[in-house]
This record gives C-alpha cells, sequence and structure tokens, in this order.
C-alpha cells in the first residue's frame, strides 16, 4: 500500500494573487503555495495495484462483483469478498475478441461493447451471447457507451452511429436516429448517463441531448439538444465534443474532450462546465488548475468530484494523459492527485461506496480513502 499526497491552489486563491500587479511575483507566489501542499497536505489515501499490464478502458458493477473492460485483454470479473479475478478473453475461448470500450451491470446481465458490437454475458448460465447490428454498416457496430436504466429495465447503448435501446423484458432492440440538423455528429453517441427517474442524457460529438423518458423517444417533444448555440456551454469552441457526464444535487458536470489544430484552434476547445440546469455554466480549465483541457472521465465521494484528464498535442497530434484532479464542490477548490505509481492516463474511475476504482493504460487499482478528517464517501 502507497501514500499518495494532495496538492493544490483553490480558485479564490488564485484570484487573490492575480490582483498583484508585478508578474515575477505573482508566479512566485503561486509556485512556493503549490510546493507547500505537496510537501504538508493533509490529505492522504492509499493506492492498490489489482490488475497490471492491461489498458482498461471502463468499469462497472454491484454489491458482489467489479466488471472491468479492457483495449486487448478482453473482460476481468473481480470478487469484491474474496478478490479473485476471472478473466474472459479470446484466448480462453470465452469471448470471440479482446477489444472493448464499455460495460455496464444488471442484476441478470453484463453488458459489454466492442468493436464489432456488442456482448451479452448471462450470469445464471454463464454463457456469453454476440449482438450485432444492421443499421449503418459496420462502423456502427462500434459500441462506445452502454449504460443499464434499472427504473426503466432497459439498457441504453450507444453507437458509433445511432443509439439503442434494449428493453430486457420483452428482449427486443430499437434503433433510434439522433440526427440534430444534418449533423451527423450529433447521432455519434460517446455518452450514455440516466438522470434519476425521469431523463437520460446523451453525449455526442457534436453536443448533448437530453431526453424525457415520459414521452417516447421518437416524439421529438421528448429531446432537446445543448451544443454551443444560444449561449449553452457559453458559447465556446466551434464544436463541443461530450466526452463525461455527471450529476451532482441541482448541477451538471459535463467533461468535454479537446481537439485542435494549428489550423482551427478553437474546434474543440475542452475543459469541464458546471451548469446548473436553468442558465449559468462555470468552465474549468487549466487557468483554474486542472492540468489539462481534455476530460476522460469524472466520479465523486462526498464532496469532493474526481475528474480524469488529457492533454491534446497540436504538435505531433497525440493525447497524454495528465492523471487526476479533485474539486471540491462547495469552494470550487481545485486539488492534483500525485503518487508515482498512479497512472498518467486514466481512461474510467467507479466509486463502489468504500473505494475508488481506476482504470488506466496500465491497469486497474484502486484507492481507499484513509483520511478521517475528510468526507469522502
Amino acid at each position: 500500500m502507497c501514500q499518495i499526497s494532495v496538492p493544490g491552489i483553490s480558485r479564490q486563491t488564485k484570484k487573490v494573487i492575480n490582483s498583484f500587479p508585478l508578474f515575477m511575483i505573482r508566479y512566485l507566489l503561486l509556485f512556493t503555495l503549490y510546493l507547500a501542499n505537496v510537501l504538508y497536505a493533509e490529505d492522504a489515501i492509499s493506492l492498490q495495484q489489482i490488475l497490471k499490464g492491461a489498458q482498461v478502458t471502463s468499469i462497472d458493477g454491484d454489491e458482489e462483483e467489479i466488471w472491468a473492460a479492457s483495449n486487448g485483454n478482453g473482460i476481468y470479473r473481480i470478487n469484491r469478498k474474496d478478490g479473485k479475478v476471472k478473466n474472459f478473453s479470446s484466448a480462453g475461448g470465452e469471448v470471440s475478441l479482446d477489444f472493448f470500450y464499455c460495460i455496464a451491470v444488471s442484476p441478470e446481465n453484463i453488458f459489454a461493447g466492442s468493436i464489432d458490437g456488442l456482448f451479452i454475458y448471462d450470469r445464471k448460465s454463464g454463457n456469453w451471447t454476440k449482438r450485432k447490428f444492421g443499421k449503418g454498416g459496420q462502423l456502427s457496430n462500434w459500441i462506445r457507451s452502454v449504460r443499464y436504466d434499472a427504473k426503466s429495465n432497459v439498457v441504453w447503448i450507444g453507437r458509433f452511429m445511432y443509439l439503442t435501446k434494449y428493453d430486457v423484458k420483452r428482449r427486443r432492440f430499437i434503433d433510434y436516429d439522433m440526427t440534430v440538423r444534418d449533423n451527423i455528429k450529433t447521432n455519434t453517441i460517446k455518452v450514455v448517463s440516466v438522470d434519476g427517474d425521469s431523463l437520460v442524457w446523451f453525449g455526442t460529438e457534436a453536443g448533448l441531448h437530453k431526453y424525457d423518458k415520459s414521452r417516447d423517444l421518437k416524439d421529438e417533444e421528448s429531446l432537446y439538444f445543448f451544443d454551443n448555440r444560444l449561449n449553452y456551454f457559453r458559447g465556446e469552441g466551434k464544436e463541443v465534443s461530450i466526452s463525461a457526464i455527471f450529476f451532482e444535487q441541482s448541477n451538471i458536470w459535463i467533461g468535454l474532450d479537446e481537439l485542435l489544430t494549428a489550423e482551427n484552434p478553437e474546434y474543440n476547445i475542452g475543459g469541464l462546465y458546471k451548469y446548473d440546469r436553468k442558465n449559468e455554466w462555470i468552465r474549468f480549465d487549466k487557468n483554474d488548475g486542472l492540468s489539462a483541457n481534455g476530460i476522460y472521465a469524472i466520479e465523486r465521494t462526498g464532496n469532493k468530484l474526481w475528474v480524469s484528464l488529457y492533454q491534446f498535442s497540436t504538435r505531433d497530434k497525440e493525447i497524454y494523459g495528465r492523471g487526476l484532479v479533485l474539486i471540491d464542490i462547495l469552494s470550487e477548490e481545485v486539488t492534483t492527485l500525485y503518487h508515482p505509481e498512479l497512472a498518467s492516463t486514466i481512461y474510467a474511475m467507479y466509486f463502489d461506496g468504500n473505494s475508488m476504482w481506476l482504470g488506466s493504460s496500465t491497469g486497474l487499482s484502486k484507492i481507499e480513502i484513509r483520511n478521517k478528517f475528510a468526507d469522502w464517501k
């Protein structure tokens, strides 16, 4: 077990420092405060490596098991009581391929999205089946998001093209074209997130759909679309590509992809937005303490919002992981998690009520909070 310190500087402190007139004084103060927080941080957490060598892209679970999808090593099941790990892969013959991007757990089934369709695991029989989709061609069988909606007993399947709803009771798949204003990127589903009993949000490469579950999805009145028009997302960037969604109380936290070029520096500017469901949009970016503007995932423990980050390089067109930050949802203070064994590229997070599970480029790890003074749970 290893210790992780939590450094950081609050947004309010930065505002005070930035009021100083001298350039060098301002930055010396920032650097001094950063070092002080690193060396004397009171919060400490422990890190445990569960899997090594697998690129873990998605995590979900229940009271008994944690399930993780990986890009190249199949699917993993971890028993929460004894810690035993079971790997489902092509090498073992359980599944026909090993490249998975998302996973969702329901009482009866596990749903795993791959580059070649949807895989369904029957938890009672222990058998896997595969579902392919005809509408949209082969690219539409790249499943990028899957979410179980317990209230409606349906599974939402976000595909590279089109959205699919699986009615568990009727065992019926229904496809939906989500295109808005003839922009095909509004039909490329990246994120699905269930919001209480009445709403579902679908994030795309060009904006965000809000769906009212009291209506049929094919009814145009059931949907509302947010992009950067009408001052949504503060009107920033050329387009908004949604990468993560998280709900807390009356606010929605929305993470964006960063994708910039020298020719188009405003294409996808990234950042984390706090939306109050009414009029206010607050943006967090590198100026507020984030280590980068690209967002991979968002989770929460108590008053702390966990955000994993990446940076898109315009120089070599590569993506570089930039670790984790914590945001206090009350004070909006941003702090950075640091530890030499914590991967810089963290694709997915899942909080099981006791531990935070991290899926990264190097494997699966688990963080347990040990500071009794911090309200992590």
